[in-house]
């Protein structure tokens, strides 16, 4: 009888042990396509939502225009350009800029907020944008020049894709010191901080070019 007893108490004590680890078990899974538990990926995105303010929205927003619009001016110089520093300063900005403009995609949608919609790179017709030579976007070049850009060639190509690229580039830096000093999101921030560096750096290739030239 004690026995009996004995080895029922034992069947039992298994089987809540057996239970509690299938729970810890599910609580710590993956799912196969390499996601974390739901639970733990809501909280997850909601953190990340949390950690962003307007003005990195608005940063994202303006950004990913504007580099497209930079690298629909790079890829003209692949055979509108005649010198070979060109298409090289220019194949360099479209491999930094094309990532770029994914990353900050990826941010908007994480946020719930519209990612820019693709103009094929010009974006003349974008909101805020003047027709003729302006936006209201710092350095973002009107239809006009962009269509004057697309129909030179060789060294005009180069003296006007530089003296234009240097203006592109100062509002790049300028809306990206924006976002230093305004922004939120740590990301973002970081990025902002790569952009000035680089394309300040840029700026001073540039110029020396066009006094080469």
């Amino acid at each position: 009888m004690t026995l009996s007893r004995s080895l029922s108490r034992r069947a039992a004590l298994a089987a809540v042990a057996a239970a509690a680890a299938l729970v810890l078990a599910a609580c710590g899974s993956t799912d196969h396509a390499g996601g974390t538990h739901p639970t733990h990926a809501a909280a997850t995105a909601s953190a990340s939502a949390g950690q962003h303010n307007q003005a990195d929205v608005t940063f994202a927003q303006q950004m990913i225009p504007h580099h497209r619009q930079a690298v629909a001016m790079a890829e003209m110089a692949a055979t509108r350009a005649s010198s070979g520093e060109v298409k090289s300063l220019a194949d360099k900005i479209k491999q930094a800029q094309d990532p770029e403009i994914n990353t900050m995609s990826g941010w908007l949608t994480a946020w719930g907020k519209d990612v820019p919609q693709d103009m094929g790179g010009m974006d003349h017709e974008m909101p805020g944008m003047d027709h003729g030579n302006a936006s209201s976007m710092p350095g973002m070049m009107g239809s006009d020049q962009m269509g004057d850009l697309d129909g030179a060639s060789g060294k005009v190509f180069d003296t006007m894709f530089l003296t234009m690229m240097i203006e592109h580039h100062q509002g790049a830096i300028d809306m990206a010191k924006t976002e230093k000093d305004q922004g939120a999101y740590a990301p973002a921030k970081a990025l902002a901080g790569d952009i000035v560096t680089a394309q300040t750096a840029e700026i001073t290739q540039m110029r020396k070019m066009l006094d080469a030239g």
